[in-house]
Formats: C-alpha cells, structure tokens, sequence
C-alpha cells in the first residue's frame, strides 16, 4: 500500500508536488514542496476533529497545491520499533487511501523531528512557549518533508 520514499517521485505527473505530513493528536502540521522536489515550505495545520473533515481539509490543500503524492512522518521509537503513534499514523494513511484518496503515500522516519524543530524554534527565532506551540506542528512537517526530499534528491 505505501511506497518507498525513493520512488514517490517517479509516480508524479509534472508540476505536482509533494505534501509533508507530521499526525498529531490535536493536529495535522502540513508542508509543501516545491514542484522541483528542492524546497520544503510549512502551509498551515488541521485541527483534528473527525476522520472525514480532516480528509476534507487535507483534500483542498491538496487540490490547492497541486499535490501527487503524500510523505507521512512516522514516529518510530528510537529503537526503531512502532510504537501506538506509529500505528496511528499508518491507520490514519490507510484510511485515506480506502476513502477514496488515490495519491501514493509514503512514510519517512520522523524521529526527534519536533524536538529539532522546537530547539531551533527556541535558540534562532526566540520564540516563546505560545508562539512555538502556534507553529511547531507545520514546522514539523516542513522539517520531515526537506529530509525525505534531500534523501529523494540523492537517490536519483
């Protein structure tokens, strides 16, 4: 059902672009790259509410931007094991795909992603606890998008 990170971009028609998403349980951060598969920009969030309207929200960034394909971040443990918001997130990525949302799909390790974020947010942008909480998630997703698109990037 998933797809490798690596070949995600070989199933895009030109122009389209990836989305980055970081699952939270309040909400979804979402990042969009550039159609050149270079640059990660953070969009915005989602407040999680019900699967549906979530899809729904999800299903205008991705008309908006002109999305083909979807790079989840997925919270391993830092063993490497899955743990119970790993396999959130891939019951969250399957449901998409078996309500009616036919992009590929990726997953990429997205270990310590917003504890980076956070750090950077806090020691270069000054930021306080408020203002990182308003932001942190779409930084996020912005952070786990550049890394599956630089490893995108070398592989090709």
């Amino acid at each position: 059902m998933f797809v490798e990170v690596k070949d995600i971009a070989g199933l895009l028609l030109p122009g389209q672009t990836l989305l980055g998403l970081d699952l939270g349980s309040k909400t979804i951060g979402m990042a969009i790259s550039d159609p050149a598969m270079r640059i990660a920009s953070p969009i915005g969030t989602v407040k999680r509410t019900k699967f549906t309207k979530d899809m729904a929200e999800l299903a205008k960034k991705i008309e908006l931007h002109n999305v083909g394909g979807l790079i989840f971040g997925m919270p391993l443990n830092m063993d490497g094991t899955q743990g119970p918001r790993a396999q959130s997130t891939r019951q969250f990525a399957w449901n998409l795909k078996h309500n009616g949302m036919d992009l590929p799909i990726a997953l990429w390790d997205e270990r310590l992603s917003t504890a980076a974020v956070e750090r950077v947010l806090i020691e270069q942008a000054d930021m306080n606890r408020k203002r990182r909480s308003e932001v942190v998630d779409k930084a996020a997703a912005s952070y786990i998008l550049q890394g599956a698109l630089d490893f995108i990037i070398e592989t090709m």
